[in-house]
């Protein structure tokens, strides 16, 4: 890798959920462009074993609870006293969900709101707190979703808790640019997660693919690039932004299928 390409050289990254899935395929790609990284999760053994995977002698691993003020407090007071600075947060712990709204009850709309928003807002609150205390700036991304822009079954609390998580970014943006933290969201379509290999079956993915333009379900790794641009200096004046990589699945509208037959004088 060449000393041009190392785009994040030094920066100290923080991806929380980073055990699995989208969270560890964005670390990967944020050291394999210099930073350092490190892992909260609620699964500790899987954190660690993420970045012993990873390789960097720098590493820190963190047992974090999200939806647990003093857990996250705990976890930014052990990032600065041992790195001295936080540089990148990727807000990407969650928890999914597919309850039919007339179904849903109080103890699992109340858990989904917990991880996915207020504990979204603790950890941006506590991380640009130590950003703007150090007075270097940062890099926020929060991790969205389409199901907090589009209606979708059994999509009630996530969907509420992801749109929520917009918003949020959005007065994050317009407070915290005096700081100099840029803050912008990454709105995941379908993805090819573990996770969707388990519960997405053969009628889910066709429905997906037929949605979603590009008929096919993206990768954790086009999270992940998109997430490095974000973090990158090239993206230093993109702030408030959510960025859809979804396939083309939000723009869509009435879709045709099978002609590729060009009009009449439009040739």
């Amino acid at each position: 890798m060449t000393e041009k390409s190392m785009r994040l050289q030094g920066k100290i990254a923080l991806v929380t959920g980073g055990a699995r899935g989208i969270g560890l395929a964005i670390m990967r790609a944020l050291v394999a462009e210099g930073a350092v990284p490190v892992i909260a999760d609620v699964n500790q053994a899987g954190a660690a074993a993420a970045v012993a995977a990873l390789g960097h002698a720098d590493g820190q691993v963190l047992r974090v609870d999200v939806a647990d003020h003093a857990s996250v407090a705990a976890m930014v007071d052990a990032i600065v006293a041992r790195h001295g600075q936080l540089d990148i947060l990727v807000n990407n712990a969650g928890i999914g969900g597919n309850t039919p709204f007339l179904e849903i009850g109080p103890e699992e709309w109340q858990r989904t709101i917990a991880i996915n928003l207020s504990g979204a807002f603790f950890v941006a609150q506590a991380c640009a707190r130590a950003m703007a205390q150090r007075g270097e700036g940062g890099k926020i991304i929060n991790i969205a979703s389409l199901s907090g822009q589009r209606g979708g079954h059994g999509r009630a609390a996530y969907g509420a808790a992801k749109a929520g998580l917009e918003l949020l970014t959005k007065v994050m943006a317009v407070e915290l640019a005096e700081y100099g933290i840029n803050v912008n969201n990454i709105a995941p379509g379908a993805i090819e997660t573990e996770m969707a290999k388990f519960a997405h079956d053969q009628a889910t993915r066709a429905a997906y693919n037929y949605l979603i333009p590009m008929t096919r379900y993206g990768t954790p790794e086009e999270i992940a690039d998109a997430a490095v641009f974000l973090c990158s200096d090239e993206a230093r004046y993109v702030h408030g932004h959510t960025l859809n990589v979804d396939g083309g699945f939000r723009a869509a509208g009435l879709m045709f299928r099978g002609s590729k037959a060009i009009p009449p004088g439009q040739g």
